[in-house]
Order: C-alpha cells, then structure tokens, then sequence
C-alpha cells in the first residue's frame, strides 16, 4: 500500500468525516422518518440513509422539491479562517448542486472563544503558540470577523441570501464552531445521486485542479501542517452555472462534488454506492498549476470542482454544456463492473482502492 493509497483509504474506511454512520445510529433517524412520514406520505426523499450529497425533501400539497446541505469547516478555520469559512459555504452550496438543485439561502453558526481573548492563525494555531514565525496572533472578535467575511463573501459570489443563524462565545477551544447550512430549490425532475448507474458511463470533471486542501493526508497522520483549500469565488459561481446548464439537457446519470478527499473520494465512494467499480486517468484532469504531481491530482480538495457520469452517446452534449460558462470540463475515466477504483496517470498506476478493504487492511489503518 502506497502513501496515497493509505491516505484515501484512511478517509474512505476509517475517518469519521466519511463514517458518520459509525458514530451516529442512522437506524433511529430512520425509525423516527418512517414514523413521520404518516403524516407528510412520500414527502422525504433522500435522507441521511442514504449517505449521499444532501438531503431532499418534497413540499407537501406541492410539487416543489427542496434539497438542504449542513457542513462544518471547524478545524480548517484555525490556519486559514477566512477561506476555510468561505469553503465551508461553498462546499455545502455545492453539495446542494450535487442533487440538481440551486441554493437560495444560508443558515450560519459560528461559535468561538470570548471576543476579547488572543487566538493563532497559522500553521501554529492548533498549538496555541507560533513558534515557526510564519503566524498572526488577533482577537477572537478579529478571527470571528475573517470568518463571517468569508461566509458572506461567498454567498455574494453565488447569490444566495444569508437568512440567519446562530453564534456562541462559550467555546473554549482552539478550534472554533464554523457550520453553514444550505437550501436549494431542485431544478431537475427528481434528485441526481451519487451512487453509479451503469457499467461503462463515462465519468467528467468539471473544474481545475490545484495543490491546495491537503486536509485528507492531515488526518491521516502522513504530513505535519494542515494547508486547507483556497476559496474561489468566480469559479465557485461559473461551476454552479454549467453544472445547472448540464441539468437541463436530462442527461445526468450520477453527480457528486468533489469536497474532501477530491477525485479520489468523489469516484471511489459513488464506484461503491453503486456495487460498481472504475477506471479514471488522472492525466486527463485540467489543472491550474503546472508540475501538479498525480498524486495530487488524486487527492487535493480544490473548490470549484463537480464529478458527473453520464452515458457514452451524451458525452459531446453534455460537455458542450459543462463549457457553457468558459469552464473546463472533460472525461477522465469510466465506470466498470469490477469491485475497486483504479486511478492511472499516462498509464502508471498510482491507486488501486478495493470497495471493501480486508479486515487487516482496515485495522491497519485505525493504527
């Protein structure tokens, strides 16, 4: 098993942000949904089960379909509070796009510690002490203005209202509270999801991508410093614009975006969701920076990006959509029937990611 390999492994099977359910009993929430929906019949339609993008719900009395994201951007928030924040609501904006659907509002809760206390920003913050010199000591009061910053920002850049929310300074800890929430109106007939349809779909990129967002070798113990992503907010807006244009031609099989873990997670969880397997060539994906390793590639979380299959004989149209808005787009591998996602790069192979590791493999990786 290569770094990369142990890595995305590690996100996939063992991290809790890609394994909620082991931490949540999902079951109850079902229970409780079934139970409720005596009395709103049919009304809930993708819900935390599913373990997909968003949740979607259909108006009852009405034939209105609303998809709604929360997300948290907590620990990314102590180096880079202003991105990470603005990541954070994009992120969830576009998980909501993810669904077909185009967000209109935000909820925002942001806790941190008293206004008045000193907090790091910088690669030291976790440690409260710099001690790489590379660090800005502020306020809490001035980090809780970066990251409001950062949310407004990016929901000027996408149009969507900031409607309300929430905020707290009882935190005592390093890390604070940053979780935006997303509502969106579906505009395709029935919600898109995650998991692959059919062997041999093609699978497209939407968005370049860059070294930033290294978050997923963080937690997996493999580097030291925490380099969350650079919020884009012309991309983010262009992004959701094609991707709401590729809707419109029916011709979307399975959409995802590419949040944490990047391709890598985007391709492996919607190759298992879908008792699939796939084939991607790294080599094909646009980049913004030159020298970007295929490793990288694989696992950077730049924003600004969205994974969609469609079938081989609506490749063309729904590229020509995708490009609408002077946006980037092109096919980077297929879906397979086999039982793992294999990632290549001009013909060498840089992971292969079983479906379902081993015991050992995973009990290596909780080490």
């Amino acid at each position: 098993m290569n770094r990369v390999e142990k890595a995305l492994m590690h996100a996939l099977f063992v991290h809790l942000h890609h394994n909620i359910d082991k931490a949540i009993d999902f079951g109850e929430f079902k229970r409780l949904n079934q139970k409720v929906d005596a009395t709103w019949p049919g009304a809930l339609l993708v819900g935390p089960d599913a373990n997909d993008d968003a949740a979607v719900v259909k108006i009852p009395g009405t034939e209105t379909l609303v998809a709604a994201k929360l997300e948290s951007h907590c620990s990314p928030c102590v180096p880079r509070p202003y991105d990470s924040a603005a990541t954070g609501a994009g992120g969830a904006m576009r998980d909501v796009v993810a669904m077909g659907a185009r967000p209109i509002f935000i909820l925002d809760f942001i806790g941190t510690r008293p206004l008045e206390e000193k907090v790091i920003i910088g690669p030291c913050g976790f440690d409260g002490k710099c001690t790489c010199g590379n660090c800005q000591e502020v306020t809490s009061q001035e980090r809780l203005n970066l990251m409001l910053k950062g949310v407004r920002d990016m929901a000027a850049a996408m149009d969507v209202f900031v409607a309300g929310g929430g905020f707290s300074t009882s935190f005592s800890d390093i890390v604070p509270a940053v979780v935006i929430s997303v509502v969106g109106k579906q505009i395709t007939e029935k919600p898109l999801t995650k998991p692959a349809k059919s062997a041999g779909d093609k699978i497209i990129i939407l968005g370049e991508t860059s070294t930033d967002g290294n978050d997923t070798l963080f937690r997996a113990g493999l580097v030291s410093e925490m380099r969350p992503a650079v919020a884009l907010f012309a991309e983010e807006r262009a992004v959701m614009e094609a991707s709401i244009a590729a809707f419109r031609t029916g011709k979307i099989k399975a959409c995802s975006d590419l949040g944490a873990a990047g391709i890598g997670a985007a391709v492996c969880e919607s190759a298992r969701f879908g008792g699939l397997g796939a084939r991607v060539d790294l080599s094909k994906a646009p980049t913004r920076v030159d020298g970007i390793t295929p490793e990288e590639l694989l696992i950077c979380e730049t924003q600004g990006r969205m994974l969609f299959q469609v079938a081989p004989e609506d490749v063309d149209e729904v590229l020509n959509a995708l490009r609408s808005q002077n946006t980037r787009a092109e096919v980077i591998g297929e879906i397979t029937s086999d039982n793992q996602a294999v990632f290549e790069y001009d013909g060498r192979l840089v992971a292969t990611i079983p479906n379902q590791p081993s015991a050992e493999v995973l009990e290596m990786l909780r080490k």
